[in-house]
Formats: structure tokens, C-alpha cells, sequence
């Protein structure tokens, strides 16, 4: 198993015990205030910036990305062109 998978197995227990203890009553301060936190209306809309950011990020590299192939495609163009016109290529 690897270690993201172990972490992941640790996490579910966890937040079983947790959902345990909160049906039965016995839940710690600690653990009522975390999933009190996480219903918040401030814990909601960071939560929904946090992704706004991750898709912005996302298109932001999609666009250099888009940027190098035209950029590529310009100069292979112009290369094309100068070597059909006799301005450039092997003969020189």
C-alpha cells in the first residue's frame, strides 16, 4: 500500500470515529468545533475561491501553453513563406 493510500485509509478512519462519537454524544469540543468550521459560510467560500484559483491556475498554463504552439507555428509559417519566396532555406 502505497503511502497516499495509507493516508488516505487514516483519514476515513478517522472522520468514521469522529462521526461515531458525534452520534453518540461523545464527541470532544475539539472535534464539534473542526466540523462547525468546516459549515461555515467563510470555510464555504474559501473553500469555493480555493477551487476559482485551481481553474484560473489551470487556464493560465493552458494559455502559455496555446501561446508557445502559435508562437511555433508563426515561425514555421514565416519560414515557409521566406523559403517559397527564395529568401531563405538550405541554398544560402
Amino acid at each position: 500500500m502505497s503511502v497516499e493510500a495509507r493516508e488516505n485509509q487514516m483519514i476515513a478512519l478517522a472522520v468514521d470515529l469522529a462521526e461515531k462519537q458525534l452520534m453518540e454524544g461523545t464527541a470532544s469540543s475539539q472535534v464539534i468545533t473542526h466540523y462547525l468550521k468546516l459549515g461555515s459560510t467563510k470555510e464555504r467560500l474559501e473553500k469555493e475561491m480555493m477551487e476559482e484559483q485551481k481553474k484560473l491556475l489551470k487556464a493560465k498554463t493552458e494559455a502559455l501553453e496555446s501561446a508557445a504552439e502559435i508562437k511555433e507555428l508563426y515561425e514555421n509559417a514565416l519560414s515557409a513563406m521566406r523559403e517559397y519566396s527564395g529568401h531563405g532555406g538550405d541554398e544560402q
